[in-house]
């Protein structure tokens, strides 16, 4: 249950800061940038560059750091395991054996690289849900996919199903910490046993957390044709979304930034 609570994607933490004033679409476009900047970079320093962009603005959010570190701890079994597996598993020099297995210069050096990329990775996109409310996230995502309305593709309707996706993270891991306990006071045991027992131990949570999910889904639904929605054809928006000189000055500096980044290093 620790790392239930310990997962922080998805939240929204209000704040008055130059970050969570920005235009969304600004948001969303460089966290892409920094994303994509990412899977270009061949050397330490440019994650050096990009971790230092991504420290000074969770600073400058006004966000405390440790929800948005919180969002790592749930992969960093993941960020590990590639690790161990890189070091392992790629030739090169030894640097180390043990029994059959060796540790190689160039194994520690690429895991330590996808490691680099996952933190900034998760750092990122934590940042970017904590620092915007998800109905400014989906008038963002609806704005810039409206582009891609000549071909058909429904942009209000994706960008509601992908907002309603990521708001419904903190209340689906509260629920599944609601059923946690209720079956640990029924003397469920979640947290002994080797992990196929711990494992096992779990089917009585999804079943629960399931019929919940779609009982949340269905009232949903019913709250939303109750509202007469019928989708984004003709819909017209309360908040009308504006550029700002600011929002270009941050795009441009965080383009300059991303670009150097991944051609230079």
């Amino acid at each position: 249950m620790k790392i239930l609570r310990n997962i922080s994607f998805g939240q929204y933490i209000p704040r008055e800061s130059l970050i969570h004033n920005l235009d969304p679409r600004i948001k969303i476009l460089s966290c892409l940038a920094i994303i994509i900047s990412l899977f270009l970079i061949t050397e330490f320093l440019g994650y050096l560059i990009l971790g230092t962009i991504i420290m000074i603005g969770i600073i400058i959010s006004q966000v405390h750091p440790k929800f948005v570190f919180r969002g790592l701890r749930p992969i960093l079994f993941i960020i590990i395991f590639t690790l161990i597996i890189h070091l392992f598993m790629t030739e090169g020099e030894i640097l180390y054996r043990l029994g059959f297995l060796k540790i190689t210069k160039e194994g520690l050096i690429r895991g330590l690289f996808i490691s680099c990329r996952l933190f900034i990775l998760i750092l990122t996109t934590s940042l970017l849900t904590l620092s915007t409310s998800p109905i400014s996230l989906t008038d963002g995502i609806e704005r810039l996919l409206s582009f891609f309305k000549f071909i058909g593709m429904p942009a209000h309707e994706i960008a509601m199903m992908m907002t309603i996706a990521l708001r419904f993270i903190p209340t689906l891991l509260e629920e599944t910490e609601k059923i946690m306990k209720a079956q640990i006071s029924r003397g469920a045991d979640f947290e002994s046993g080797n992990i196929f027992n711990r494992t096992k131990n779990l089917i009585p949570i999804l079943i629960p957390l399931f019929v919940s999910a779609f009982r949340r889904a269905d009232e949903l639904a019913i709250a939303m044709e109750a509202k007469c929605y019928r989708g984004g054809e003709g819909r017209t928006h309360f908040r009308q979304l504006k550029i700002r000189m600011v929002d270009i000055l941050t795009f441009v500096l965080i383009g300059v930034i991303t670009v150097m980044a991944s051609v230079m290093f």
